[in-house]
């Protein structure tokens, strides 16, 4: 019997289709940007669950290992040894290891904060169940999607990987990992603007994605004709 792949799949599928090994340096740094945003919006889900599981001992083991921590510690330039600090913290430092222009900067928050706004206008429960999607194979799945990318060549990209690399070892463990301690929690589609704007805001972030990514299509379609 062949599986009906849901909504939030087939969007998950989508991010790992994008072009990732053709980027870029320079925009392999603008998808650590559009991350940077994405991994405030995570900390604030995170913390909606926390809010609503106040009790729950698993998820109170997955804010230690993502807030106020020392997991990704040390690193050159961005954390010192035994350095706790917030994850999105370790990448807003990662981005200060690279110097951008002032509308480049412009540009990143302007679209990161509209992000922010979307997100933060969905509902605590609603933020609070995608927790388990994200932790349990779907930031995974990205995560390894996006290091098929390999002119890993300057010191913001190598922390870069070393946050995405860190992150498929901390949700992979099926016993242990972020995954396993957040699989209790229930989701359903209604998650699903959580994920679409994952997706937007990597696109509008980084514009060679989508724009790559139809060239493929283009061309079968053509064949087609």
């Amino acid at each position: 019997m062949v599986m009906a792949v849901s909504a939030i799949d087939r969007v998950i599928d989508e991010i790992c289709s994008l072009p990732w090994s053709s980027l870029s340096s320079d925009e392999m740094a603008d998808v650590a940007w559009a991350y940077y945003f994405f991994s405030i919006q995570f900390r604030e889900s995170l913390g909606e669950a926390r809010r609503l599981y106040p009790e729950d001992p698993s998820l109170l083991k997955v804010e230690a290992e993502e807030c106020d921590t020392s997991n990704l510690s040390p690193w050159p330039g961005v954390a010192a040894t035994g350095e706790r600090m917030n994850h999105d913290e370790f990448m807003r430092r990662t981005l200060a290891l690279m110097a951008f222009s002032p509308s480049r900067i412009a540009r990143h928050e302007a679209i990161g904060q509209h992000y922010l706004r979307d997100t933060r206008a969905l509902r605590p429960d609603t933020r609070a169940a995608s927790l388990a999607s994200y932790e349990d194979g779907g930031l995974e799945r990205v995560f390894r999607s996006m290091l098929t990318f390999t002119r890993w060549d300057n010191d913001l990209l190598y922390a870069f990987r070393h946050f995405l690399s860190e992150h498929v070892r901390f949700d992979c463990d099926s016993e242990q990992g972020h995954g396993a301690l957040c699989r209790h929690i229930t989701f359903d589609e209604s998650i699903l603007p959580l994920w679409k704007g994952f997706r937007d805001l990597l696109l509008e972030a980084v514009p060679a994605l989508s724009s790559r990514s139809l060239r493929p299509a283009m061309a079968a379609s053509e064949a087609l004709a």
